[in-house]
Parts: structure tokens; C-alpha cells; sequence
């Protein structure tokens, strides 16, 4: 494994030292020395992949230099719109260098979220026409460092995006020490079991991506309770709002909860538009702000600096409400048992989760099934 400060050097005396991305677990590592050692200005984390695309041509539009965008391979999805409309040689010839984490790998165990994309990942940055490279913990460094090299000297000869390929255990360990927090009196465990507990009898679950879903699926277990009323969106980030909007607005007969998390939410942030515009009066959106990417290394997001109830009632929802202690979550639970109304809940906790929180051990397409059978009786 290659210790990040070597790739870091590197980059710096290839002039690159402008950074955006969304962050990832296999890239955690390089992201939080990013966080500790790279101004605000040289290093932003972005809204999604695409925006991180875009902020690069900007940096490269005013600087003719090269900048870095990283994310997991899943990101792609989001990326691919501006790096092929945009970044690509036949339009504006933009040079880039991509660092993406191989999460999905094929013949190595991953989430069933990650299997799709794993498998095409490389072939479709050849479809791209986007040269890379792929590196891995077993390399010797210097060979690593040799090619992160050649590579960067392509994308500068080309005038073209490129991309470094990242293997699971290619980076040795970085603790990150610039890491802020705000100790709010609940984890989100907290808050999503006094939810749970509060929901009625066929009430269903939309739950985003990551601990979130993972947190919900065991609770369920050790309550004993079914997972027939729950759709755990395992990949999609920033999707779950919408899924849970299209359940609600086919069973106006009971209500429809989605668990989101800040950043998800900011990720695709138009989607709150279309909620409030609906005015769908069974639909609530429960937004777990801990200001970090919680499920990838517990990164930064803009969640503490924004105004989520603000946006909220911007964005024509109903009701909208904002709690930071259980004993207000209980009290505002409620409340919105009895509303008829769209509700928009925000509940700030702290970041963080238990590091023996399970996995699902259902499969998606046996999730799916469940939820929809249960919606058919």
C-alpha cells in the first residue's frame, strides 16, 4: 500500500493542486488528508459528481492548469453528462485527472449496489475514450508513482480527461485530525428507533443509501418487526426522496416516510421542488443532518452551514419542522401523526455510527419483492 503523502507530493510537482469530489471509503484515506492539508480554496467537496466535473473546467478555464476530481465509481453516473458534453475532446478538450474508487471489483466481495458498476467500470471509460490506469497495494510505489505520472502527461499532451482507477487496500491508513463536530444529543441509531416506533401500522419506509438503510435493517431485526413496509435504496444516492414521492402519490391511503440524510439531500436537491409543488399529503421527509458523508469516512458536507428549514418552506412543503433532542422528535412525532399534510422533518445529530452495525443480509431484488407484495394486499 502507498501512503497518500507520496501521491499528494506527486501530484504537487506535476501542478495539480486543485481538488474536488464526492468522497468514497476506498479513496477515505486520500480525501481526509485532503481535509487536513489542502486550503479551502485548492480542495472542495461537491454537491455530486458532475458539479465536481464542472468545477474543475472552471479552475482549468482560469488557470490553464490541471485539476484532480475524485469519486466513487458509482459517480461515474453522475459525471458523465459534463465530462462528455463538455470535458470531452471533440467539445471543449478540457484535461482532467479522475481518481475513482473500484468499488464492485469483479472477484472481489463487495455490496450488490457496487456489482453493475464494478463490472463496467473500465469498459466504460473506454467507451468514454478516457485513457487510465489502475492502481493497487500490491504495486511498488515507484511504479505507481511512474504511471499517475504518465498518465497526468497524456491528459496534459491531449488536452483530455484521464483517470487513475483505485483498487480496494491500495492506500496505507491516514487518520484525519481536521475533523469538526458538533455533539448533538442523538446519533441518528437514536433517532431513527423513536421514529420507527412512533410509525403506524403499514406505514412504509424509504430509506437513503448507506448506514441510514443498514441502521433501519437492523432495528427491524431486533425488534422483530417485518422489512415488508421498508425499501432500502442501497445505491442512488440522493434518490430516495423521489422513489419514496412515487410510492406516495399511488397509496394516498397511508403515509410514506423517506429517511435522507444531508448529504444525499444536497446532492440532488431539485427533488425537494417537485415534493413541495405536489403537495402529496401522505409524504414525509425526514432529513438526518449530521453534516458529513457518514458512510465513506465521515467527510465534511454543507449540511450545519445551510438552512434546511429555510430551503424547505422555499421548496412549498407544508409543514416544516426542525429538532436537535428526542424528547422535541417525540413531541414533533406527534404532531405529524395527525397531520394531512406534506411534512418536512429535520433532525440534526451527531455524526458517527457503530462500527458492528450489520448489513442487510436480504438481497435488493428479495426487498423489492416484499414491498411490493405488501403494497398489493
Amino acid at each position: 500500500m502507498i501512503e497518500v503523502e507520496k501521491i499528494y507530493k506527486t501530484l504537487i510537482g506535476e501542478e495539480i493542486d486543485f481538488f474536488a469530489g464526492v468522497p468514497d471509503s476506498l479513496l477515505k484515506d486520500f480525501c481526509g488528508y485532503m481535509n487536513d492539508k489542502v486550503n479551502e480554496s485548492s480542495h472542495i467537496i461537491a454537491a455530486n459528481e458532475g458539479n465536481a466535473i464542472s468545477l474543475g473546467i472552471g479552475y482549468h478555464l482560469s488557470t490553464c492548469k490541471v485539476p484532480l476530481i475524485y469519486m466513487q465509481n458509482s459517480g461515474l453516473g453522475n459525471a458523465i453528462n459534463p465530462l462528455l458534453s463538455l470535458a470531452d475532446k471533440d467539445v471543449y478538450s478540457i484535461p482532467m485527472l479522475l481518481m475513482i474508487g473500484w468499488r464492485g471489483e469483479p472477484g472481489v466481495k463487495d455490496e450488490p449496489q457496487h456489482k453493475k458498476q464494478g463490472k463496467i467500470t473500465i469498459d466504460l471509460l473506454k467507451t468514454m475514450d478516457i485513457p487510465h490506469i489502475i492502481i493497487s497495494g500490491d504495486d511498488d510505489d515507484k511504479d505507481i508513482i511512474r504511471n499517475i505520472k504518465y498518465i497526468i502527461e497524456i491528459s496534459k499532451n491531449k488536452s483530455c480527461p484521464v483517470a487513475i482507477v483505485v483498487r480496494k487496500n491500495t492506500f496505507s491508513s491516514y487518520t484525519q485530525t481536521n475533523q469538526k463536530s458538533v455533539e448533538y444529543e442523538m446519533l441518528r441509531e437514536d433517532a431513527i428507533k423513536s421514529i420507527v416506533d412512533s410509525i403506524g401500522e403499514g406505514e412504509i419506509v424509504v430509506a437513503t443509501t448507506g448506514v441510514t438503510s443498514r441502521e433501519l435493517f437492523e432495528y427491524r431485526d431486533e425488534t422483530g418487526l417485518s422489512h415488508k413496509y421498508d425499501f432500502y435504496t442501497v445505491g442512488g444516492m440522493g434518490h430516495a426522496s423521489q422513489i419514496a414521492l412515487g410510492i406516495a402519490l399511488q397509496n394516498k391511503d397511508k403515509n410514506v416516510f423517506c429517511f435522507d440524510g444531508d448529504g444525499a439531500v444536497i446532492m440532488h436537491m431539485g427533488s425537494m421542488g417537485i415534493i413541495g409543488k405536489r403537495r402529496c399529503a401522505n409524504f414525509r421527509h425526514i432529513v438526518f443532518n449530521n453534516g458529513c458523508h457518514d458512510s465513506v469516512g465521515g467527510q465534511p458536507t454543507v449540511g450545519f452551514d445551510i438552512d434546511f428549514v429555510k430551503i424547505a418552506q422555499a421548496m412549498n412543503y407544508t409543514v416544516v419542522k426542525s429538532v436537535e433532542t428526542k424528547k422535541d422528535l417525540e413531541r414533533i412525532l406527534k404532531e405529524i401523526s395527525v397531520i394531512k399534510n406534506d411534512v418536512f422533518l429535520e433532525v440534526k445529530v451527531r455524526g458517527g455510527y457503530r462500527k458492528n452495525l450489520g448489513r442487510p443480509n436480504k438481497s435488493p431484488l428479495e426487498n423489492k419483492v416484499l414491498l411490493m407484495n405488501t403494497i398489493k394486499k
